[in-house]
Order: structure tokens, then sequence, then C-alpha cells
């Protein structure tokens, strides 16, 4: 392993969100399976799943710093996953069309030598702008939603749908970079040295 630092996902999302802060690491996503539980809160389903993707990877790799994630979106109290198939992902944009939802992501970092580790929530409110039905069709033909929680994209061509936005972009994206730099400099995972990020062993 030339890098200490993992992220235990397999999203292109989150790996270019982390590359663009100049982060060295390794993909390594997790083997755990995104269940879902009918007695949790959105808030302990996003925790639960962060935690158990994170402990997989770093049970392989007990001597590196593991970063791990879990997004949803939800709406009125009811979770939107990823769409299975087109009728799916029309029906979760006529639910969310002309609504606010909230997109919540489960974050955690650790090392198991080290004995650290930490992790947290990040929550944004999103609106969406009343869809008509072909602009819903026409969305839904071009493949966008189907590996997207919620059933879009806010960075790709998903973005022409979404009114407004309050709070954190990026954790729309898939990974809350601001929250995330923070914990993993808390930690002692990253620090800036020579004008660049250096993990740290």
């Amino acid at each position: 392993m030339d890098s200490k630092l993992i992220l235990a996902s397999k999203s292109p999302r989150r790996y270019e969100l982390l590359k663009q802060m100049g982060l060295d690491f390794e993909v390594i996503p997790s083997r755990v399976i995104e269940d879902f539980v009918q007695t949790e809160s959105p808030k302990e389903h996003v925790i639960r799943l962060a935690e158990a993707k994170v402990r997989d990877v770093a049970s392989e790799y007990p001597d590196c710093w593991v970063i791990a994630a879990d997004t949803i979106v939800y709406i009125n109290g009811s979770i939107l996953g990823k769409p299975e198939n087109q009728e799916e992902a029309i029906e979760m944009l006529r639910r969310l069309s002309g609504q606010e939802h909230w997109v919540l992501t489960g974050f955690s970092v650790c090392h198991l030598e080290k004995r650290k580790s930490d992790q947290e929530t990040v929550q944004t409110a999103v609106k969406v702008k009343g869809l008509v039905p072909e602009e819903i069709e026409w969305y839904v033909q071009t493949g966008e939603p189907f590996d997207k929680a919620g059933g879009y994209a806010i960075q790709g061509i998903g973005s022409f749908m979404i009114e407004s936005i309050r709070g954190s972009y990026t954790n729309v994206v898939g990974l809350p970079l601001c929250e995330l730099i923070q914990m993993l400099n808390r930690l002692g995972a990253i620090k800036i040295a020579d004008g660049r990020w250096l993990n740290m062993s």
C-alpha cells in the first residue's frame, strides 16, 4: 500500500471530490450491502452504513486511514434510494418536483492501529423546481438517475432542475468536503506542508 489513505467507496463522484483536493489515496470499495432498517431514522441509517463500510475496509488495512460515507435523499420522512428502473426513477422525480427535500451524508474516518476514529452527519436542503412530465421523461432517458440517491445528479445534467440549496453543495454530490477535511486534519491523518496536503502515517 503506497498511500496511507483509503477511500472505501466506488463512487466516481467521491473520488473526484477527494482528487481535486490534491490528496494521495487508494480506492478500495467496501463489501457492505446498503440495506434499510425500518426503525432507523435517516441519521441513524447513514451513520450505521458509513461505520460498517469503514470498519470493513479498515479490518483489512489496520495501518491506514480509511474514509467511508453513505448518502441518502429523503422527503416527508421517506428515504429515496437509487432507482432500479425507469418507473422508479420517474416516480422519484415526480415526488421531488416542486418540493424541498434533504440530502444527508454520514461519513466515518478510522485508523485501527492508532485507535482513532470519528463520524459525522451533514444535511443539505435542496429545492427542485416544478417539473413537467416531458422534462422528467427526458431526464430519465439520459440514464443519469440510475446510480444516484434520489434519482438525480446535482453536478450533472440534473442541475437544470435545482432551484436552490441551503447548506453544503459537495454534500449533495456525495461527500461534504469541508467537514471531512476538518476531521482528517483534527485526527492527524493529513496536514498542509510545502503548499500541499500530506498524508500522515
